[in-house]
């Protein structure tokens, strides 16, 4: 199997970024190649050979007929996770995510039922023959049941796999799939436990441009599984020259403020200068 990515590209993605050395979790230390000017910077060549192992676990699964929840609900991720998972054919919840989704699945289906037959009713024309105020009702309805169960209202059985954006802000979704026993792949940021993750991918979970660049990465992987490419189960570690690795001297800052959700690309984003970085509305 070719590697997954390279380390050029997670930095160009602003991948190596971290949170403040204040806000940081012990157990990501292994993961932390460094700290500069009061932010952790996470090691990329980990981060590229933990990629490949989520990946050709990704595709094991889907070789296999499994199916992949994407969660991403934050404001950076929400977009991405549509696309991404759309474009693989998988399921996704990118709104707020419902308590009960995994360990209270009969209940959810049972409102998923509800949402299918209001747009059965609807498509019928059985509407029109309603008062109009009990005809809104019901498209309100319909349109709030979308936004929340749109993206697995066709997902009959627990997935087979999860993929996580951020299981800090996640933790209701990652403590449900451990509680059911789904295998948990997630991005982790130097703010997370990846003791609780079964495939964590260290790298930065705030920034746009890394959420596309990974979650691209799985989405290819259900793809590539999808056609019939069967995974190897030796994943080779992508190397790094030195010119690609080293850590540019004018560091950037990863994170964005969730209410306007910018990329956090290279050159939008500087690590400022002061010990104590401005901290996001994510507290960063």
């Amino acid at each position: 199997m070719p590697n997954t990515t390279n380390i050029k590209e997670l930095l160009e993605s602003g991948a190596h970024f971290g949170h403040q050395t204040s806000r940081w979790h012990p157990r990501m230390k292994k993961y932390i190649f460094t700290k500069r000017n009061g932010i952790h910077i996470i090691d990329l060549e980990q981060t590229a050979s933990l990629l490949d192992v989520a990946c050709d676990f990704i595709r094991q699964v889907v070789a296999e007929g499994g199916k992949i929840l994407f969660v991403g609900t934050k404001k950076q991720a929400q977009d991405i996770t549509v696309e991404e998972a759309s474009r693989c054919g998988m399921y996704y919840i990118n709104q707020r995510w419902i308590g009960g989704v995994l360990t209270n699945f009969a209940t959810i289906q049972s409102r998923i039922d509800y949402l299918v037959r209001l747009e059965d009713q609807e498509s019928r024309g059985d509407f029109s023959r309603l008062p109009k105020k009990e005809a809104l009702k019901l498209n309100k309805q319909i349109a709030r049941l979308n936004q929340l169960m749109g993206g697995f209202k066709e997902m009959t059985s627990l997935p087979d796999a999860i993929f996580i954006i951020d299981p800090t802000k996640e933790r209701i979704a990652l403590a449900e799939a451990r509680r059911v026993g789904i295998p948990v792949v997630a991005m982790v940021d130097t703010n997370c436990n990846p003791d609780e993750i079964d495939y964590p991918i260290p790298a930065n979970d705030d920034a746009m441009r890394t959420i596309r660049l990974v979650s691209s990465k799985i989405a290819d992987a259900v793809i590539e599984a999808k056609a019939g490419e069967v995974p190897t189960e030796e994943v080779e570690t992508p190397e790094a020259g030195p010119e690609e690795a080293e850590i540019p001297e004018t560091t950037e800052a990863s994170e964005a403020p969730v209410e306007e959700a910018p990329e956090a690309g290279p050159e939008e984003a500087e690590i400022p200068e002061a010990t104590e970085p401005t901290a996001t509305t994510e507290e960063k």
